[in-house]
């Protein structure tokens, strides 16, 4: 009997030390988990009709390896073609052509039960100036063209008027 409450006592002391683990221990999550997480939570909070997916992550910053204390995160995320009223997991929506780009900054937790702080903007849309400055340089160009073939035609009346007219031209 002496044994059996022994055992009893030490399962005791084994299910007070799991207790008092401490949680972040077990739900501790990687740096680009709690990205995704931090867009999932930007997806929640945003007044924007589709979602957002993550395009590209910051380099992943060194050191401490506490899951509490918050770490530097800049990353991209970009609109895709899936509302956010569906459940599609987001790794299977494509992005949106010209989707809206956004680049976000601030910290993450890699504690589950922590909240990201980020501020996300969006990035400025690509002009097509070089489209812009091929059409203005074609219509520049016809523009030159048509005034450069005047200005040979004056030449040439030009020195056609000081030609010789009675002599037929030498071959």
């Amino acid at each position: 009997m002496h044994a059996q409450s022994e055992g009893l006592f030490l399962g005791q002391w084994a299910l007070v030390l799991l207790l008092l683990m401490p949680p972040a221990f077990a739900q501790s999550l990687s740096y680009q988990d709690a990205v995704l997480r931090a867009v999932d939570s930007f997806n929640q909070r945003s007044l924007d009709t589709n979602a957002y997916r993550l395009l590209a992550l910051d380099s992943q910053p060194q050191g401490e390896e506490d899951p509490d204390s918050p770490k530097p995160v800049s990353f991209t995320m970009k609109e895709t073609v899936c509302p956010k009223r569906s459940r599609q997991a987001l790794e299977q929506c494509d992005f949106k052509e010209n989707g809206l780009v956004r680049w976000c900054v601030g910290t993450v937790t890699m504690d589950q039960g922590s909240d990201s702080d980020l501020d996300c903007n969006l990035m400025p849309q690509p002009v097509h100036k070089f489209s812009r400055l091929g059409k203005f340089l074609r219509k520049g160009g016809k523009k030159i063209g048509k005034k450069l073939e005047k200005l040979g035609q004056k030449i040439k009346d030009f020195f056609h008027k000081f030609a010789p007219k009675g002599e037929p031209p030498e071959p």
